[in-house]
């Protein structure tokens, strides 16, 4: 597995913010659908509300 870093921003109820995140995965593909997974749970926003601006190795 590759360590991946994740950015975009995501809707908060103050506006768009931005993040960071590093994720472990198999490919960028992957990488990204954790990210959803990750701030979907621990944010409570939807795959609509979430977007992904850049992933790289």
């Amino acid at each position: 597995m590759s360590e991946f870093t994740v950015r975009g921003k995501f809707q908060s109820r103050d506006g768009w913010q931005e993040f960071e995140t590093t994720i472990d995965a198999e490919n960028e593909n992957v990488a990204e659908e954790r990210t959803y997974t990750n701030f979907g749970s621990y944010h409570g926003v939807k795959r609509t509300e979430i977007e992904v601006e850049e992933v790289e190795a």
